[in-house]
C-alpha cells in the first residue's frame, strides 16, 4: 500500500498488453501517410532498403509487422519474415540471414552496433537481391557512424520520416492504447485528455499507462479527475528528473 496525498492507494498489479499490429489497426495520418505508402508499395522499391525514421511510439513497428504481412503475402510465405534488432547484429549473421531470408526488417539503427557486421549485411543484401527496411529514430544519413564505408552507403538510402502526431491523429491514437488495455472511454474524457497532454506518440503511451495505474489503484471508472491526476503525476516525474539532473551537476548549487 502506498500513501499518496493523503490518501491510500492499492498498488495495481502488472498485466501484459498486447497492441494490435494489423493493417486495419493502423491510423493513417498526415504525419505518417508518406511511410505508409512506402510500406505498401514494395516490391517496387527504387532501392533495395528503405527506412522509416520517428520519435519513440510513433508507429514504426506496427508498419515494419505490416511490411513483414504484405511479403508474406506478396511472396506466398508460410511465415513472416524476420525483424531483428539492429544492436544484435554480429559478423557471422549477414550470411546466414541472406542463405534463410532475402527479406529482413532491421530495427533500432544507431551508431551503437557491430558497424562491419551491418556494412557486411548492407552488401550482401544489396549484392544478392535482397530487400531491408531499416527503423531509426532518425534519419541513416544524420547517424554519425565512425566507419567511414558504411556512412557513405547509409546516406543514399531512402528515408521517410514520421512526424509527431496532430490532434486528430492523437485523438484516435488514445482510443487505440486505451482499447489495447481493453479499456472503453468516452469522446469526452479523449477530447479533454488530447486538448491538456503533450503532442507526442511517447508521452500518449505513458499517459494512458498512468490513467490505468490510478483506475485500478482507486477501483473506480476513468474519469476527467484521474486524467488530470495522470497528467499532475506524469509532469511531477518530469519536474522530480530535472531537479536531479541539474542537482547532479553540483556547480549549480554552490
Amino acid at each position: 500500500m502506498n500513501s499518496t496525498k493523503g490518501q491510500i492507494r492499492q498498488l495495481p498489479l502488472e498485466f501484459y498488453h498486447r497492441p494490435y499490429m494489423g493493417r486495419d489497426d493502423f491510423m493513417p495520418s498526415m504525419c505518417n501517410f508518406e511511410a505508409y505508402r512506402l510500406i505498401d508499395s514494395w516490391p517496387m522499391w527504387n532501392y533495395f532498403a528503405a527506412c522509416i525514421y520517428g520519435p519513440e511510439g510513433c508507429g514504426k513497428t506496427h508498419l515494419a509487422n505490416i511490411f513483414s504481412d504484405n511479403v508474406s503475402v506478396i511472396e506466398h510465405y508460410p511465415y513472416k519474415i524476420p525483424c531483428i534488432k539492429a544492436k544484435d547484429l554480429t559478423l557471422d549473421m549477414p550470411r546466414q540471414l541472406l542463405n534463410k531470408f532475402y527479406c529482413l526488417i532491421v530495427e533500432d539503427l544507431s551508431a551503437d552496433i557491430n558497424q562491419e557486421a551491418m556494412f557486411n549485411l548492407y552488401n550482401m543484401y544489396r549484392d544478392e537481391g535482397g530487400s531491408i527496411l531499416f527503423t531509426s529514430r532518425e534519419a541513416p544519413a544524420r547517424i554519425n557512424f565512425t566507419l567511414a564505408d558504411l556512412r557513405s552507403r547509409m546516406n543514399i538510402v531512402p528515408s521517410i520520416e514520421i512526424k509527431e502526431p496532430d490532434d486528430n491523429l492523437l485523438s484516435v491514437l488514445m482510443v487505440k492504447l486505451f482499447m489495447d488495455r481493453q479499456i472503453n472511454v468516452s469522446p469526452e474524457i479523449i477530447k479533454y485528455t488530447v486538448s491538456n497532454m503533450q503532442r507526442s506518440f511517447s508521452y500518449a503511451k505513458k499517459l494512458v499507462e498512468e490513467i490505468d495505474n490510478i483506475s485500478l489503484a482507486q477501483k473506480r471508472a476513468i474519469t476527467i479527475p484521474i486524467v488530470k491526476e495522470a497528467i499532475q503525476n506524469l509532469s511531477d516525474n518530469k519536474q522530480g528528473d530535472l531537479f536531479s539532473f541539474i542537482n547532479g551537476q553540483g556547480e549549480l548549487f554552490k
